[in-house]
C-alpha cells in the first residue's frame, strides 16, 4: 500500500500519533511518505491536535481518507495494534526545532482532575501507566515526556527514580501538578536532570497559586538548583490574571550571591468548541508578560497595543 502522511498543525511538533501510524506500515512493507498532493494514495492519515487549526482544503487523491486527533473527534483513538508500536522518527528530519536525539512519549495517560478548561479527562480518563521510560529512551539520551499528570500515578513516580538512575534529561512540557509536591516528591525532582535546567508548574486560578508558592519552598529546601517556570492560564478575569501573574513574579528567592528566578509563561485559555473568540486582551496580556523586555519596563496597564483599551475601567 501507499500510505500518505498529513500533519494538519503543520510540522513545528513531532506528531505522536503519525510517528506510530507509520511506525506500523513500514512493518508491514507499505510505502510510507508526507502527502504530495498531486500523488494518488491507498490510504491518507490526516492527524489534528487542536480544533483552532483551518482544515486542509486541497483536494486529496486517496481511496481511503482517515481523521484522527482532538481536532477532529475527541474519543478517537489509535488501535491497540498501531498504538503497541514505537515511534518512526526518520518522518521528521533535524531540524531548528528538532535535534534528532530527543525522544518523545507519556509515561501514563489520563488525569485525575477535572479543570473545566482543560479535556484530558474526557478525552483519556483518569490516570493510569502506559509507558516506561526507557523503551521512549530507545537509545537516546533526552526526552521530552508528555504526561498530563505523572505525579499522580504510583507508576509515574516509580519511572522518575528510574529516570535518575538512568541519569538521562527530559522535559515534562505539560507541567506537574504542584498540588502533589511533597517534601519526598520534591526531593526525587531535585535529583532528576530536566533539559535546559527547567521545571514546569501550572498556575490556572488563584486557588492553585498556594500550591505552586509550598511546590517552590519544598524544592528549595530540598535544594533544587533549576529555573521554574510556570505556566500561567489565562481564563476570564482580567485582573485575577494579572493579579496571579504580578504575585508570581514575587516568588523569586535569593541563596548567597545568586538569584533564583521564576519564569513566566502566559497562554490564553482557547475555547475548545470554538464557539467563542479569545478577546484581545488576552492575546495582550501573553504578549507583555512572555517578551520580557516589555514585562520589565512597562505595567499593563500602560501597555496599549491598540490606543485606549486599556482605561480605569479595568486599573
Amino acid at each position: 500500500m501507499k500510505i500518505g502522511l498529513i500533519d494538519v498543525d503543520g510540522h513545528n511538533y513531532p506528531n505522536f500519533a503519525l510517528m506510530k501510524i507509520s511506525s506500523f506500515h513500514k512493518k508491514e512493507n507499505d510505502t510510507v511518505e508526507w502527502v504530495n498532493h498531486i500523488e494518488k494514495y491507498d490510504k491518507v492519515y490526516m492527524s489534528k491536535v487542536f480544533t483552532t487549526t483551518p482544515d486542509i482544503r486541497t483536494v486529496i487523491q486517496a481511496d481511503i481518507i482517515e481523521r484522527g486527533g482532538t481536532g477532529y473527534d475527541i474519543k478517537k483513538v489509535l488501535p491497540e495494534k498501531i498504538d503497541n508500536c514505537n515511534p518512526d522518527y526518520s518522518i521528521y528530519p533535524v531540524s531548528e526545532w528538532y535535534d534528532g536525539k530527543t525522544a518523545y512519549g507519556f509515561l501514563t495517560r489520563g488525569c485525575i482532575r477535572n479543570c473545566r478548561w482543560c479535556i484530558v479527562s474526557q478525552k483519556e480518563g483518569t490516570i493510569r501507566p502506559y509507558g516506561d521510560i526507557e523503551e521512549i529512551l530507545h537509545g537516546m539520551n533526552k526526552a521530552i515526556l508528555m504526561d498530563n499528570n505523572v505525579l499522580a500515578c504510583e507508576h509515574g513516580l516509580l519511572q522518575l527514580e528510574k529516570i535518575v538512575d538512568l541519569k538521562c534529561r527530559v522535559d515534562f512540557n505539560q507541567g506537574l501538578d504542584a498540588r502533589l509536591v511533597t517534601a519526598e516528591i520534591a526531593g526525587l525532582l531535585s535529583k532528576v536532570r530536566f533539559i535546559k535546567n527547567t521545571i514546569r508548574f501550572a498556575c490556572d486560578s488563584d486557588e492553585s497559586f498556594e500550591s505552586v508558592e509550598i511546590a517552590k519552598d519544598l524544592l528549595q529546601t530540598a535544594d533544587f538548583k533549576g529555573i521554574i517556570s510556570i505556566y500561567v492560564l489565562l481564563t476570564e478575569d482580567i485582573r485575577e490574571c494579572l493579579s496571579r501573574i504580578m504575585n508570581l513574579d514575587c516568588l523569586d528567592w535569593k541563596e548567597g550571591r545568586r538569584t533564583y528566578k521564576i519564569s513566566l509563561f502566559a497562554q490564553p485559555y482557547i475555547d475548545f468548541t470554538c464557539k467563542r473568540k479569545v478577546p484581545q486582551w488576552k492575546s495582550d496580556m501573553a504578549r507583555w508578560c512572555n517578551m520580557k523586555s516589555l514585562f520589565y519596563s512597562h505595567n499593563f496597564g500602560n501597555y496599549q497595543p491598540r490606543k485606549g483599551f486599556y482605561c480605569r475601567e479595568y486599573f
